[in-house]
């Protein structure tokens, strides 16, 4: 019923069709690009916004409040949109992150951008969300690999052109810029939104299940507070990281509970009986853990240890977001060509763990030239396996489901990036500490007792002998942060054997041995 009413309200003659299903993707990839584009411009401008705002001790805030809204707020938008209609969804979430933006951009003080910055994720937990659940209600599974292709090349684009945007805007037009900058994208992106995309309304008596929702979302918040804070704020042992744990885990596990027994769950569990969504919640995990921890730790060893100016921190990372693109791209292409996608979560894991494996090989001597090819492979392996779980996750639960589906992969992609910055950045600051006092006594303890992460200020500012220490100790640190990173990755390689090539709607004959699960065939399948 629900799929014939998608099929009238968005169908339109032949010809106008495929043009409008252009223009709404066009505005997708815009959305896209603001939701990924916001932090990497905004921490280019955070000590410009620190020296005028002040409140340099509430600095990891901005970030944290931001981060928190978007990984409690996921997967609720993704139920809304299931319930109440995928288009009004989306559109309300642009428009609380431009209301978010607008306000950010106005702060007088540290503790109004904080709270704006947490507006300002509340609706971009929706934008991600919302973005991967249109294209798979308006694109069939066969082709819906393209499309997700494009949308990672936008990530790529935008955590490389993030940096160089955000300091020119910061530089020429101010602060405030790096936030007004999304209102004009938005205001085009929503227009295009409510004028082209037709999807039928939704209206569910049931009522959102509040408690759930609730659980989920202090579970969530005590989970990245302790990847945020421990090891800086607090020691991982102190009591304020046990009760967050505690607080965390009980959360959780009460809501899994009551999961089995609301009329209405934010995240129906039916949906992990397919063992192709929960590899690919799996995949996502991981891939999160080593793209975040990788393009954190890569530009402090190349401007620590090879002399690169962190003003062209954006193109450092050009190996391996470049890769990763056009990875994306071929993956997608050839899904949709060939109906066949599970070589690609195969040589991915296969190609990102080797790809961390080389990058923890680095040390002092390690050529530009030879650290670019490293990152690279990690690259091919990430861009094998970045929307393809997407893809396969869609493709592995009705058409009813589509939202909570989209939303929790997006989750576990989140949170799996908070953890590996976190783990990793730990691992990575105890070995810097470890090997300074070691090599430069003393004066590397002091050196690095308030942080392991100096700026290229700091670093000019030391004596020759503690520099050289410095270079050694990151050289070290970044190996034992991509070594945990290569381990890890291995969980992909193994998880990846056992994904099923399950039949994509809309492509036709199936694979050899395939078998069918529940997924619908989606609208416009003719017409893109």
């Amino acid at each position: 019923m629900a799929d014939t009413q998608t099929v009238d309200t968005v169908g339109m003659d032949g010809e106008k069709q495929p043009k409008s299903v252009r223009v709404v993707l066009l505005a997708l990839m815009i959305t896209m690009m603001l939701a990924m584009l916001d932090n990497m411009i905004v921490g280019t401008a955070m000590p410009t916004i620190v020296g005028e705002l002040g409140g340099l001790e509430h600095l990891s805030w901005v970030v944290t409040a931001y981060t928190l809204a978007t990984a409690a707020s996921t997967p609720i938008w993704g139920k809304v949109g299931d319930m109440y209609g995928r288009k009004g969804s989306f559109m309300s979430s642009i428009v609380i992150f431009l209301v978010g933006s607008a306000m950010s951009g106005m702060a007088q003080n540290m503790g109004e951008l904080i709270g704006f910055r947490a507006v300002q994720g509340l609706g971009a937990g929706g934008l991600m969300v919302g973005v991967m659940a249109i294209i798979g209600d308006l694109i069939p599974p066969r082709e819906r690999g393209k499309y997700q292709g494009m949308m990672a090349g936008i990530m790529a684009l935008a955590m490389i052109g993030g940096p160089l945007v955000g300091g020119t805007i910061t530089d020429n037009w101010g602060w405030r810029w790096s936030f007004y900058i999304n209102l004009p994208l938005g205001v085009v992106a929503l227009t295009a939104i409510s004028v082209v995309l037709h999807l039928p309304k939704k209206r569910s008596k049931t009522r959102i299940d509040y408690l759930g929702a609730t659980l989920l979302t202090v579970g969530i918040t005590s989970i990245v507070l302790v990847t945020t804070w421990g090891g800086t704020e607090y020691a991982w042992t102190s009591a304020r990281i046990m009760e967050l744990i505690g607080i965390g885990v009980g959360s959780l596990i009460g809501f899994v509970f009551w999961q089995t027994k609301a009329t209405e769950p934010i995240v129906p569990l039916h949906i992990f009986r397919s063992l192709n969504f929960t590899l690919m919640s799996v995949i996502g995990f991981i891939t999160g853990f080593a793209m975040f921890g990788a393009t954190l730790f890569l530009p402090l060893y190349q401007q620590a240890v090879q002399g690169a100016s962190a003003t062209n921190s954006g193109l450092l990372l050009l190996p391996l977001l470049g890769a990763m693109l056009v990875t994306s791209m071929v993956a997608g292409r050839v899904t949709t060509n060939t109906g066949r996608y599970k070589i690609f979560p195969v040589a991915g894991g296969v190609l990102m763990t080797v790809g961390l494996y080389l990058l923890s090989t680095m040390d002092t001597d390690t050529t530009r030239f030879i650290s670019g090819v490293y990152m690279a492979v990690l690259g091919l392996g990430m861009g094998c396996l970045m929307q393809i779980t997407m893809l396969v996750a869609q493709n592995s639960v009705e058409m009813k489901d589509m939202g909570v589906a989209s939303s929790s992969t997006t989750l576990f992609r989140t949170l799996g990036s908070s953890f590996g910055v976190a783990i990793m950045g730990a691992l990575f600051n105890h070995r810097v500490q470890d090997v300074m006092a070691e090599k430069a006594g003393a004066l590397g303890s002091k050196v690095t007792e308030q942080s392991a992460q100096l700026d290229a200020a700091s670093l000019a500012k030391l004596p020759a002998a503690a520099r050289e220490a410095y270079q050694h100790a990151v050289s070290a640190g970044t190996h034992s942060a991509f070594v945990l990173g290569a381990a890890v990755a291995v969980i992909v390689m193994v998880a990846s054997v056992f994904v099923k090539e399950v039949p994509l709607k809309g492509a036709g004959p199936k694979p050899d041995g395939a078998t069918d699960e529940t997924a619908p065939t989606a609208p416009l399948a003719e017409a893109i």
